[in-house]
């Protein structure tokens, strides 16, 4: 192995070696008193059995954490293979991201897409910052699992499928 020689100051390169580990795509949703509010996250990990905590990172300019923060329930999806055009829906700037996107809605208000391999019902448990980003924990209070759906995943900046 060569040296380690590139410092990690230019986020275009962080940007590009950050890509090199795949990641899932989930859809971070809830109501609210227009209707639905979501957002994209590539940055979802399980976190922990006991209590049943994930995390998922939002970057601190987002405009839409603020609002999905107040809500009471949040529904997190892990968006499948054949979703790509909903994520580029809900990480669209101006747009109505939910045109053209299946979901329904819990009582309590969390926002599930139609068709995702896992559907979870969240609160937000804690937030801690993490350089230019918020890492949210969110405490799972129900989910709906579908384990032979294939996952949408996300590596070098494109959407993959998984090899079978």
């Amino acid at each position: 192995m060569s040296a380690l020689s590139t410092p990690p100051t230019d986020p275009a390169v962080l940007r590009q070696a950050f890509g090199c580990f795949p990641s899932g795509v989930t859809a971070l949703c809830a109501l609210d008193a227009d209707g639905p509010v979501g957002m994209a996250a590539s940055t979802f990990t399980p976190v922990s059995l006991r209590p049943p905590l994930v995390s998922v990172c939002v970057q601190d300019t987002s405009s839409t954490w603020p609002k999905l923060r107040m809500r009471g329930r949040l529904g997190l999806s892990v968006l499948a293979e054949e979703q790509d055009r909903i994520c580029r829906s809900l990480a669209g700037k101006g747009v109505d991201r939910f045109a053209d996107v299946e979901w329904e809605a819990s009582e309590g208000g969390g926002v599930y897409i139609h068709g995702a391999g896992l559907w979870l019902d969240c609160s937000v448990h804690s937030e801690f910052p993490g350089g230019d980003h918020t890492i949210v924990l969110l405490e799972i209070h129900a989910l709906r699992a579908e384990p032979d759906r294939e996952p949408l995943v996300f590596h070098g900046s494109r959407f993959r499928r998984l090899a079978v």
